[in-house]
């Protein structure tokens, strides 16, 4: 078979059922080898190389998304995906209880405050992600009216053990930052506003430049990777705004397993494509 012919029906049930077993995997926190599917994979696709079932992983990541699941990481989300793989995903996720069952625990389960040692702070921090790459993510949740839809993305938004964790997390983070960059005096200023003052403020931790002026940060945090969407109130769009120059969003990602962190500054929108979701419905007069 030509590597370059669209991929058959067999072909792509064979794959997503590859994809769905390692997601299932990883999300229960089990060790897998991605080359052995691979080359499990291989053996029955007749011509498909690794490289090519690796874009066809992308290409189920970025379905994945858009119905509300979390992505292998590894397999970062490339949109443009044929119909037919959307298809077989929806049928094979709506069917498979033991990736429901593992979606549902994974971003409900409990999270612990996270450390970082001193000589890997440098590393935590990360590069915002292409603006490139972040087109090929597709929204989720738009009205497909798909019985495969889950909120499994939203539910993790609303756990709150683990935004409590990652806002810690990035407490700790500036206060390093700070004392590193030899203002001690602002390191011990830096404050978890959103427990000392309420969450109503439109962010999260209160710290500071080099130089003095405040800056605002919101933490939105995640276990799955960088690409994962997350919410956004429209308090924290409206105080993003207001305080632009101060404004910082912190992205922080794979959170019970490596930490990481990106600073989107400024208003929300201007780094951002935001869908709504959900509305506020008052009785008509």
């Amino acid at each position: 078979m030509a590597t370059g012919e669209d991929w058959t029906e067999l072909e792509v049930e064979a794959c997503v059922a590859s994809y769905l077993r390692m997601l299932t995997l990883e999300l229960n926190g089990q060790r897998y080898s991605k080359t052995e599917h691979a080359n499990a994979l291989m053996q029955k696709l007749d011509g498909r190389s690794r490289p090519s079932i690796e874009f066809k992983h992308c290409n189920i990541s970025a379905v994945m998304v858009s119905l509300g699941y979390p992505y292998i990481d590894g397999y970062k989300p490339r949109g443009n995906f044929q119909g037919l793989l959307l298809k077989v995903v929806e049928a094979q996720a709506s069917n498979n209880l033991a990736l429901q069952e593992a979606a549902q625990a994974a971003v409900s389960r409990p999270a612990s405050e996270a450390s970082v040692a001193d000589a890997d702070v440098a590393n935590v921090w990360v590069p915002p992600p292409a603006a490139k790459r972040l087109r090929e993510v597709p929204a989720p949740y738009a009205p497909t009216f798909s019985p495969a839809r889950r909120d499994y993305i939203a539910q993790e938004g609303r756990n709150r053990s683990l935004g409590l964790a990652g806002e810690l997390f990035v407490l700790d983070l500036e206060a390093r930052r700070l004392h590193a960059a030899g203002k001690k005096a602002l390191s011990e200023r830096v404050e978890h506003v959103a427990a000392t003052k309420g969450d109503g403020l439109g962010f999260d931790v209160l710290s500071y430049e080099e130089d003095g002026r405040e800056r605002l940060i919101e933490v939105k945090t995640t276990a799955f990777g960088e690409l994962t969407p997350f919410f956004v109130s429209r308090n924290e769009l409206a105080r993003s705004e207001r305080d632009a120059g101060q404004y910082h969003l912190y992205r922080v990602f794979d959170f019970r397993r490596r930490p990481r962190v990106f600073g989107l500054p400024g208003a929300i929108k201007s780094n951002c494509e935001l869908e709504a979701v959900s509305y506020l419905a008052r009785l008509a007069g």
